[in-house]
């Protein structure tokens, strides 16, 4: 054909409006009339379309997507005259309508199957990615081991399969389970044997998994099956959830016989969202054994509750540097006596510095001082020691603290009181009068040459002997901020407490520094109150009478 003379014209050919390229097309093409008959096809259409031939009619012989394209196209002409998409067999189509004479219409496919497999993967792995994204925020919430187990089986049991046992690591004899079917989460302790499921032993060792098609699903023993999971298992996943060093536990996923089985990227996935698991899983327990261990410390380092000593009250109250801290440099105790005729020792004390470096060498002080108190009847000798094991020692802190021997005489309280560097105690009398005790020292674990002196003070019934640490004198505040508390306005509120408990005196006073200080950096506050308590008389033989109160 000469093609400079154009394709013949004819009303009885199909070419003569469409012309002839479609012929040797490299993609399939075939003509449509209005009416929806078939005009022609070339090799390529007539392999994906066996049935179209001249004069059949395109409903009998093309997908549906194809023949509502046409009447489209028909009927809105070119306006309407754009692509489209559909599926035949295992290809997805494309189809582009080109408008001819008599209203034919020729239509060219092409295979977008592979542009569609990668549209559709590209959208699988978002929702992947988006899903291993929340999965991370919503495992990462909470540092409690149960919770993020419990999540754990939610989230796989929801979007993995149907559904989800979590078998933690254990050195015990029992292991803990979480299993989650239909929204609902249990946790049991359990004895099981591993080696039941193929693959779970190896990974709770934190070795890869076996392949799903070699777990035998109907031979699962019954604990690994969630309550209320009804149906056939027809497929498991058994994957380890690594963790930092050691291994957190196994997923086992499971799958109805009625739901495909699971494939190769899907265990893939698992094992990626195993990870992610194993390694929340691994930080909560981490965080759970150091909370433990902390507490453990804690309670060590914290000062203790006190409590009336052989007749003797005894109170105090701590209060930490910064809020978010319950530990730092101040410290107190009270060391009772075997018998009520022997002193039991108090101490008050400050260590240079705040926070958890200084609770640390409160700790060792207190220590040695539980270690020294044999010598608890010289002061100067047990300082003396004090102060030679803090020199020997890594730490460069030094400290100042008081030292209380108290011992009752009857209505009278015998109290000795030595200084080693710190703020002398204060003593209120009965009738309100506060006065320093005369003791004064040199502070421990600074020099080697140390001197001090000891006070001896007689407690009469209602009055109080107070031992603070400079946190309260020194604490800013008041009307301006910047105003020190000062000895002379504690002196002068300490009188207010003549004839109060311990108690109360401490309330009294850690509650005016606090109003002091309101929103303030402050240092650690420590005050100890050493009270003679007062003395009744019953007034009633039955004893339902309350006593007479004498001071």
């Amino acid at each position: 054909m000469n093609s400079a003379e154009g394709p013949p014209h004819s009303a009885q050919s199909p070419m003569s409006s469409v012309g002839v390229a479609w012929m040797t097309a490299p993609c399939p093409a075939l003509v449509v009339d209005a009416a929806g008959a078939v005009v022609e096809v070339n090799a390529r259409a007539a392999a994906l379309f066996p049935e179209a031939v001249c004069g059949a009619r395109l409903e009998d012989t093309a997908p549906g997507w194809l023949v509502e394209g046409h009447r489209r196209v028909t009927t809105g002409g070119a306006d309407l005259a754009g692509p489209v998409r559909g599926r035949h067999g295992p290809w997805s189509l494309e189809a582009h309508p080109t408008l001819g004479a008599d209203g034919e219409v020729v239509w060219w496919l092409l295979d977008d199957t592979d542009r569609v497999l990668a549209e559709a993967a590209l959208h699988g792995e978002r929702e992947r990615t988006a899903f291993l994204t929340d999965a991370s925020s919503r495992l990462l919430a909470s540092l409690n081991a149960e919770r993020c187990m419990e999540v754990t089986v939610q989230l796989a049991a929801e979007h993995l399969a149907d559904a989800a046992v979590l078998v933690a690591s254990t050195s015990g004899r029992r292991h803990l389970l979480a299993l989650g079917f239909g929204g609902a989460v249990t946790h049991r302790a359990e004895r099981i044997d591993p080696s039941m499921v193929p693959g779970l032993a190896e990974a709770l060792q934190g070795f890869p998994p076996v392949p799903s098609r070699w777990i035998d699903a109907s031979a699962l023993p019954g604990w690994a099956l969630p309550d209320g999971f009804d149906g056939p298992v027809g497929s498991v996943v058994v994957t380890p959830l690594p963790g930092p060093g050691f291994p957190a536990g196994a997923l086992i996923l499971l799958r109805r016989s009625d739901h495909a089985a699971f494939d190769a990227s899907e265990e893939v996935f698992a094992r990626v969202f195993a990870a992610r698991a194993g390694a929340a899983l691994s930080a909560a327990r981490l965080y759970q054994e150091q909370t433990r261990i902390t507490v453990t410390l804690m309670a060590e380092l914290l000062p203790p509750v006190l409590r009336r000593v052989h007749g003797v009250e005894f109170a105090g109250g701590y209060r930490a540097s910064t809020d978010t801290e319950r530990v730092g440099g101040d410290f107190y105790d009270v060391h009772p006596a075997a018998r009520a005729d022997q002193e039991s020792l108090a101490v008050l004390g400050d260590v240079c510095g705040k926070g958890l470096d200084a609770a640390v060498l409160t700790g060792k002080i207190r220590n040695t001082l539980q270690a020294l108190l044999p010598l608890a009847d010289d002061h100067h000798q047990l300082l003396g020691m004090l102060n030679e094991a803090l020199l020997s020692s890594r730490h460069t802190r030094f400290a100042t603290l008081v030292l209380a021997s108290v011992r009752r005489r009857g209505s009278t309280t015998r109290l000795r009181l030595t200084s080693a560097g710190h703020p002398a105690p204060l003593i209120v009398r009965r009738d309100g009068t506060v006065e320093a005790a005369a003791t004064a020292g040199t502070l421990i674990g600074a020099l080697s040459d140390v001197r001090f002196s000891t006070a001896e003070i007689d407690l009469q019934p209602g009055e109080t002997c107070l031992l603070f640490t400079d946190g309260v004198i020194e604490a800013r505040g008041g009307p301006l901020g910047d105003a020190m508390f000062g000895e002379e306005r504690l002196r002068a509120r300490l009188g207010e407490c003549a004839g109060l408990p311990a108690e109360a005196v401490v309330e009294r006073i850690q509650m005016l520094v606090a109003e002091w200080i309101e929103g303030n950096r402050h240092d650690d506050v420590a005050v100890m109150a050493i009270t003679a308590p007062h003395t009744t008389h019953p007034t009633a033989l039955d004893g339902s009478t309350p006593g007479r109160l004498t001071v």
